[in-house]
């Protein structure tokens, strides 16, 4: 039986595949997935050492209801196998700090009405795990990065013993993006970009590595060239 998977479908039965604690769900999504690349059924069912009949079975009830999950075992969902891939997507690519915000989705979504503690149960048994997603520095290019870390090798082979590198740069603290918890995939990571801020403060800094302790800070009533030029006088009075 043939079967064809998009790009985002594949990627979802694999994070399915890589969360479900079910083996029977397991060998279910990888004989989908290999009957997508072209495998036959036999060839399936010799890779999961089951039945071929099993596997022409799972391709059937996958090809005509997207279904997964065996008739035995585990609590009925509300949701239609269809509904429960599309909010697996959906919570994959947005994350809620609260079960109820998902309960009132869901309703929206599919008229299908989830107490709270029925929703937590769903979300566990899909492989969603309550925690706080990794924060990435605002505007964040990880290939400058990588060119940077290159040209600072560079100059530091380069500085003789009485030379120095400094770190300078000019900020403005008045506030930070606060990360907190939400539902995201179990074993997965996700990044929220940490905003740029105003300040009521102008502050330039210089730092250097090998001297931690000698970090050159002052304050200025604005940022502008002149204070660039006062702040150089600074550090060469420190040097």
């Amino acid at each position: 039986m043939k079967i064809t998977l998009s790009n985002e479908q594949k990627i979802t039965l694999i994070n399915q595949h890589d969360t479900t604690r079910d083996g029977r769900v397991r060998d279910r999504i990888k004989a989908v997935i290999h009957a997508s690349n072209g495998w036959s059924p036999e060839e399936i069912a010799d890779a999961l050492l089951i039945h071929e009949t099993t596997v022409r079975q799972h391709l059937k009830d996958y090809s005509l209801s997207n279904k997964l999950k065996p008739e035995n075992g585990g609590s009925k969902s509300y949701l239609s196998q269809q509904q429960t891939q599309s909010l697996i997507s959906h919570l994959t690519s947005r994350t809620y700090h609260h079960t109820r915000e998902i309960v009132a989705y869901v309703f929206a979504a599919y008229r299908v009405q989830y107490s709270v503690a029925g929703m937590n149960k769903w979300l566990h048994q899909n492989g969603f795990s309550y925690k706080m997603p990794k924060g990435v520095p605002h505007k964040f290019d990880e290939t400058k990065q990588k060119a940077f870390i290159e040209a600072y090798e560079a100059l530091k082979a380069s500085c003789s013993k009485d030379e120095s590198i400094l770190f300078i740069d000019a900020v403005h603290p008045t506030q930070a993006t606060k990360i907190s918890h939400g539902w995201i995939r179990t074993g997965h990571d996700k990044s929220v970009e940490t905003t740029g801020s105003r300040s009521r403060l102008n502050l330039i800094g210089a730092l250097n590595l090998n001297d931690i302790g000698g970090t050159i800070i002052h304050d200025y009533e604005t940022i502008n060239s002149e204070s660039i030029v006062r702040f150089f006088c600074q550090i060469r009075e420190r040097s």
